[in-house]
């Protein structure tokens, strides 16, 4: 992999974050911790909309320690902790106070396997490793120690390697654990790549 491929600071600070949701599909997700580098291709995110919607942890404008990162301009990880044992990445897009995230659900494994099977106690390749948005941060060792990373920079990134994903093969739904936003539950900001084994389910 060549960091000359990294997504730019423009991407990050976009505000149609349902457009550029779509966009992460095919592209790789990276870490390098310690010199071990791991990544696979995004395979399915979700967009959270600030503050107007009821989904997202900045609705209403809400401000906590928890929440803040989401308000600083984007090109920043958002992690948090899902039932005080997963940590899962958010990607911030937008400019200041927009509160715009990308969830990252689901990766399929690209480079690094070998130490993600390891992370994940795993002895061979399923798409358990990484088809959850709790399974990847582990496979990659991304951990709410990492909150407020940089995407800019070496630890954490995102790298377009030139995979192509057809308009037709994207597909939506409803977003996944989220019926306590009453009509903003129902909305169709989870996309995935359609006949991909590398899915949350």
């Amino acid at each position: 992999m060549s960091l000359i491929n990294k997504i730019p600071k423009s991407f990050y600070i976009t505000n149609d974050v349902i457009t550029q949701s779509k966009y992460l599909l095919g592209k790789t997700l990276v870490s390098n911790f310690n010199n071990q580098k791991t990544s696979g291709i995004i395979t399915e995110v979700e967009a959270y909309l600030g503050e107007k919607d009821k989904a997202s942890h900045s609705y209403n404008n809400c401000r906590t320690n928890r929440t803040e990162p989401m308000f600083k301009l984007g090109g920043i990880a958002y992690i948090y902790l899902c039932y005080g044992m997963h940590h899962l990445f958010n990607v911030v897009v937008g400019h200041k106070n927009f509160a715009h995230a990308i969830l990252i659900r689901s990766l399929e494994p690209k480079n690094g396997i070998d130490i993600m099977l390891k992370r994940r106690k795993f002895k061979n390749l399923k798409k358990e490793l990484t088809n959850g948005p709790g399974k990847l941060t582990k496979a990659l060792g991304i951990t709410i120690e990492h909150n407020t990373f940089s995407l800019l920079e070496n630890k954490i990134w995102i790298e377009n390697n030139g995979i192509k994903i057809n308009k037709k093969d994207i597909l939506s739904s409803p977003r996944i654990g989220v019926d306590y936003a009453g009509r903003d539950a129902k909305l169709p900001y989870r996309f995935y790549i359609n006949n991909n084994k590398w899915i949350s389910t």
